[in-house]
């Protein structure tokens, strides 16, 4: 059986960049006017020729979400466990060369970080680590999940990509999904931005999802960083990404988030700006590619953005998050991964939400179902 990256090899990013670029009105309208859009509708669909036509896309992709998801939003928040890390990534606040105090979680902490995000209401959440694999490895996570499971309808984690083998094993401890960027699908500029620690291997982190869906998960998240890269390429990458998947690995959901490049301890400027009016014209053709797929949105995104976007595509988001471990009780002071740009409360964002006439959904699934 093939994996992902020999579908990726068959493609050139150069080929695609020109291809996206090259696309014209008349594409942009087929694919607007289509029951079914392609690969190559979605490319016109990010591409700058569709710029004039936001409006209607907008419009679509709230049809298609408000049919398929009604007038819900699921509500998770991310507990930060630990912010040691072996690699060097050069836009994170993690990274190893940063001089800054590291912290892992122990179980009383954890619990106290639990608490406070189950009194706001909190019951989806996602677990996010550094990654160092001898701190906080497989036995830390499966502790930490046994720790949470009693107290959570939903655990998902965000940390270092593991093996098929250890997956399994967090699997039947209860784990729900796992989400996994390639942060850009552009080797080299992966590699530049990479140059040291077990995530420098650009083809085991590709191969993540594959080994996911081999070991049985039931929602994989996978995503771009943008701002490292061309978007529009990356974003192709990920819908191409997505589509395999799908195909793959039927039995299993299937989530896209929008990370675009925040301040953090040390700074990375965007090689590629991506404005607020291109992630929504990415949001929704997304949409219009899939109807199905759990769309995404983080606090990174300032409030303005997220009060509009919520009824344009987006099925998911996080509310009040802490980036930083302990940052809800424990050690609030703590250095951040990234900075949020939308600090509001749970209670704000959830009745911006009911204000908009959505439901704020906090459980949806339970592993004990």
């Amino acid at each position: 059986m093939t994996n992902f990256k020999t579908h990726l090899n068959s493609y050139n990013w150069e080929e695609v960049l020109d291809s996206i670029f090259s696309k014209t009105k008349r594409e942009v309208q087929h694919a607007l006017n289509s029951p079914k859009p392609t690969l190559e509708d979605f490319k016109a669909l990010i591409s700058p020729a569709a710029k004039p036509y936001l409006e209607q896309m907008a419009a679509k992709s709230k049809a298609i979400t408000k049919k398929r998801f009604g007038n819900t939003m699921q509500m998770f928040a991310p507990m930060y466990l630990s912010n040691e890390c072996q690699n060097i990534c050069t836009y994170c606040g993690f990274s190893l060369t940063n001089k800054i105090p590291r912290r892992t979680l122990t179980d009383a902490e954890i619990l106290k970080e639990a608490q406070f995000l189950k009194d706001k209401g909190f019951q989806h959440i996602l677990l996010v680590t550094g990654e160092a694999n001898k701190t906080v490895g497989v036995d830390y996570f499966i502790n930490a999940i046994r720790l949470l499971k009693p107290h959570f309808a939903n655990i998902s984690i965000e940390v270092q990509p593991l093996d098929q083998n250890e997956y399994e094993l967090l699997i039947k401890e209860g784990l729900y999904a796992v989400l996994v960027y390639q942060e850009t699908y552009h080797e080299a500029t992966y590699k530049t931005h990479h140059p040291k620690g077990k995530k420098s291997n650009f083809d085991y982190r590709l191969e993540t999802p594959d080994r996911l869906g081999k070991a049985g998960i039931h929602k994989i998240g996978i995503g771009a960083l943008f701002g490292l890269e061309d978007w529009r390429v990356d974003s192709f990458f990920t819908a191409l990404h997505l589509k395999y998947l799908q195909k793959a690995y039927w039995k299993t959901k299937y989530s896209i988030s929008f990370p675009r490049l925040r301040p953090f301890s040390g700074g990375l400027e965007p090689k590629v700006a991506m404005e607020d009016a291109d992630l929504l014209q990415l949001i929704c053709a997304y949409r219009m590619l899939d109807e199905d797929v759990e769309l995404s949105i983080s606090t990174r995104e300032e409030e303005n953005f997220r009060n509009h976007i919520v009824h344009l595509g987006i099925t998911s988001m996080s509310a009040e998050s802490k980036t930083n471990p302990g940052g809800y009780v424990v050690e609030p002071q703590s250095l951040e991964q990234f900075e949020i740009s939308d600090e509001r409360s749970t209670e704000t964002i959830a009745r911006m939400l009911q204000e908009s006439n959505l439901e704020p959904i906090w459980k949806d699934w339970d592993q004990n179902w």
